[in-house]
C-alpha cells in the first residue's frame, strides 16, 4: 500500500482552525506532522510556516516570532518541550488570532502539560489522531488483512514488509523511551522503562496486575504504576476500565491494556482484540474531539469472570457492547447473561472474518468488515 488516504479529521482539524487553534495529540511518526503540513499552501521539503522546536534555528524564530507575516497558517511542531510553552503560545493567540491562524502538534499528550503556565482554555480544541483504521482505508479483506498484521502507522502499513516493520518496532520503542520520555519527565531508571514497554505486548486484553508487573521488574508498584501512566502519556498504552452495577457484581477496579499499535502483538486472538479496542477509542475520540460528547470505552466483568470485551458510552448511556472472537463461532453465553442483566441495547460477537446472522434480539453475529459498517466507524 503505497500512497495513503487523508485522514478523515482532517476536514474538522480545517473548519475549526477558523475559529479557534488546534492541537493536534498522537502516538510518534502515526502522521501528525504530514497533516499538518498537507495544511500549508505550496508545501514542499521546508516552509516558513512549519516551525519544529526539535530545530535549533526554528526554536529561535519561534521565540522571536519570526515568520512571514503573508502566511495566514503557523504550525508548531513539538512545542511542548519548551517549559512555558503554554504561556508563550496563548501569547502568540491572544494577539494575532485575527490574522493568523494556530496548529500546535505533539507526541505526547499535550494535555499532561496543563500543571505548569496560564490556562489556554476556551482557547483551542485539542483532536487526537490515531493510527489509520479500516473504513479510512477502505472496507475489503484486502486491506483487512494489511491492518492487522502491519498495524496502521502509516510507515509500516506503506511498506508492509515484515523486515521493515521489525525495525521500525525497534527503533520506535528506542526513542520514545530515550527521547520523548526524557523530554516528558525525569525518569531515572530508563532501562527498565524500555523492560516495561517491552513487556506489556504479552499483557495485553487481560486484567493487568501492576503488583506483577512491578515484581517483574524489581521496582515498587507505586513507580510501575506511575510508569505506565507516563506511557499512556506517550501514547504508547491505553487502559480500559470495568463497567457495571452491583445488579451484575461487577469487578470494580481492575483495568485492562491495550497499545497503540498492535502490530507489535505476536499471538493473533490478542493482537485481533487490541485491532479492535483501537477501532472503538477511535470511534469514541472522533465523536468527543468533533461533536463533544462525552464517550468511554469500557468492558465488562463480573466476580465469577464472565466477559464481554468492549463496552461503548455515550454521555454515560451505553451504546453497545463487543465480544472478540478471532474466528466465526457460536455466541458466548455471557452475550445473554449481559443482555438480561443490563441496559446495553445491542451486543455484537465479532471476528476477523464471517457470516453475519442474528442470534437473538439485540445480539449478532458478524464480521470485522461489516460491524464497522453497522456503527460507521471513523
Amino acid at each position: 500500500m503505497s500512497k495513503l488516504p487523508m485522514r478523515k479529521i482532517t476536514p474538522f482539524v480545517i473548519e475549526d482552525l477558523k475559529k479557534k487553534m488546534i492541537f493536534l495529540g498522537g502516538p510518534r511518526q502515526v502522521g501528525k506532522t504530514t497533516l499538518a503540513q498537507s495544511l500549508i499552501p505550496d508545501y514542499r521539503d521546508e516552509h516558513p510556516a512549519y516551525l519544529n522546536w526539535d530545530s535549533l534555528d526554528d526554536r529561535k524564530k519561534i521565540k522571536e516570532r519570526i515568520w512571514p507575516k503573508q502566511e495566514k497558517l503557523i504550525v508548531f511542531d513539538e512545542v511542548h518541550k519548551f517549559k512555558n510553552w503554554r504561556n508563550l503560545i496563548k501569547g502568540f493567540y491572544d494577539t494575532l488570532k485575527n490574522t493568523h491562524s494556530f496548529l500546535i502538534t505533539g507526541s505526547a499528550r499535550l494535555d499532561h502539560f496543563k500543571k505548569g503556565g496560564d490556562s489556554l482554555l476556551g482557547r483551542y480544541h485539542y483532536y487526537r489522531l490515531h493510527p489509520y483504521s479500516l473504513p479510512e482505508l477502505g472496507l475489503s479483506s484486502e486491506n483487512l488483512k494489511l491492518l492487522f498484521k502491519y498495524g496502521g502507522f502509516p510507515e509500516s502499513l506503506s511498506e508492509a514488509n515484515d523486515k521493515t516493520l521489525r525495525r521500525w518496532h525497534q527503533t520506535r520503542l528506542h526513542r520514545l523511551v530515550k527521547t520523548d520520555l526524557r523530554d516528558l519527565e525525569n525518569v531515572k531508571d530508563l532501562d527498565k522503562m524500555e523492560m516495561l514497554a517491552e513487556a506489556l505486548p504479552n499483557r495485553v486484553g487481560s486484567p493487568l496486575s501492576v503488583k506483577s508487573l512491578s515484581e517483574d521488574l524489581e521496582v515498587d508498584p507505586k513507580t510501575a504504576k506511575r510508569w505506565i501512566e507516563l506511557l499512556d502519556s506517550l501514547y504508547y498504552c491505553f487502559q480500559i476500565a470495568p463497567f457495571g452495577s452491583p445488579k451484575i457484581r461487577a469487578v470494580k477496579k481492575e483495568k485492562k491494556l491495550y497499545l497503540w499499535d498492535w502490530s507489535q502483538i505476536e499471538e493473533e486472538g490478542p493482537r485481533f482484540e487490541n485491532m479492535m479496542a483501537s477501532q472503538l477509542l477511535k470511534y469514541c475520540h472522533f465523536l468527543e474531539d468533533t461533536e463533544g460528547y462525552k464517550m468511554e470505552l469500557r468492558y465488562i466483568r463480573d466476580t465469577d469472570k464472565r466477559e464481554v470485551d468492549f463496552v461503548v458510552l455515550k454521555d454515560r448511556k451505553p451504546l453497545f457492547a463487543v465480544e472478540c472472537k478471532l474466528k466465526d463461532q457460536a455466541p458466548s453465553s455471557h452475550l445473554y447473561y449481559f443482555k438480561e442483566r443490563t441496559k446495553i441495547p445491542l451486543f455484537y460477537q465479532v471476528s476477523l472474518e464471517g457470516h453475519e446472522r442474528q442470534v437473538a434480539d439485540g445480539i449478532t453475529i458478524t464480521s470485522f468488515i461489516n460491524f464497522c459498517k453497522h456503527e460507521k466507524m471513523s
